[in-house]
């Protein structure tokens, strides 16, 4: 392992799509654009072209040449294609299981060995194609309580692995919100509305931003709006007089035991969306879950 695999690796595991043929595979990553604009009005597409540059730094020396790159409205695709025999392929198969998608893959255990730089690597890779930090993710209570979402559709073992590998460098989770029915529609409103299937929406795994600053964003747009808005979390902290180490830094099973609110039973809890480990179960917060499936002390 090297750093420059556990960047490509952590790129797979976020949203990485495998295809195989008889001689040889297609490696492709999608970097979502999320939205079309920074939070200072530049064009976010010219950001993510700008950080290719970076990104085929990084990632070349291990593929060679013909990484390729297509954008589009929404998105930019990097791919490229080596023989079935070519060692990096049989390392990348190695490491994802053989699967064919991100919503396939485990993290695994090997990466979990690495050095705390390899790790640090893996999450950048993974948070460049999956994570998201905006003036609007705030905690509520406090604006200058900013968040890094790292948004991850339908893969419940992913969650739990990135949770614990940010564990594994020191970086608390802050909350999960889980797309199960007890979490995203704890209350019944939606299912009331005629909406029974809202809360299948992808998992969202949040972070104070001043914890994320030694992983960071090798995207550019994001790791400018990760300084300023962890600057403006740390001010903010000051100004009240309070230390921020102290309020960010710690994971759910550190902080002061709140019993909580009992939520009324959800008609999904059932679902076959929901995995069968904790199919059938009532939860009343989304650390019980996270604890369940195996992000605990």
């Amino acid at each position: 392992m090297n750093i420059e695999m556990a960047y490509l690796l952590g790129m797979i595991c976020g949203n990485g799509e495998i295809q195989r043929t008889v001689t040889t595979t297609i490696v492709s990553i999608d970097i979502p654009h999320k939205k079309l604009q920074t939070e200072e009005i530049h064009d976010v597409k010219l950001y993510v072209k700008a950080s290719i540059a970076d990104i085929r730094s990084i990632i070349e020396p291990l593929v060679g040449a013909g990484l390729d790159f297509i954008q589009n409205k929404s998105s930019t695709v990097l791919s490229f294609t080596k023989p079935n025999t070519d060692y990096l392929i049989r390392e990348i198969n190695r490491f994802i299981g053989n699967a064919v998608s991100h919503n396939d893959i485990n993290i695994h255990s090997d990466i979990f060995k690495c050095t705390l730089d390899e790790r640090r690597q893996f999450i950048k890779g993974f948070a460049d194609v999956t994570g998201y930090i905006r003036r609007s993710n705030y905690y509520v209570g406090a604006k200058y309580q900013h968040r890094v979402y790292l948004e991850i559709p339908h893969n419940w073992q992913m969650v739990i692995d990135i949770c614990n590998l940010l564990k594994s460098t020191d970086i608390p989770v802050q909350n999960i919100d889980w797309a199960h029915p007890n979490i995203r529609d704890g209350k019944l409103t939606k299912y009331n509305e005629g909406k029974p299937n809202f809360w299948k929406k992808e998992h969202q795994v949040k972070i104070w931003a001043n914890e994320f600053i030694p992983v960071g964003f090798g995207i550019i747009h994001k790791q400018q709006a990760l300084e300023m808005y962890s600057d403006e979390l740390l001010a903010g902290y000051r100004q009240n007089n309070k230390d921020p180490e102290k309020y960010t830094h710690r994971y759910y099973w550190e902080t002061r035991k709140i019993q909580n609110k009992e939520k009324p039973i959800h008609p999904s809890e059932d679902d076959e969306f929901i995995p069968l480990v904790i199919r059938g179960k009532h939860f009343n917060s989304w650390s019980e879950i996270a604890k369940e499936l195996g992000y605990a002390e």
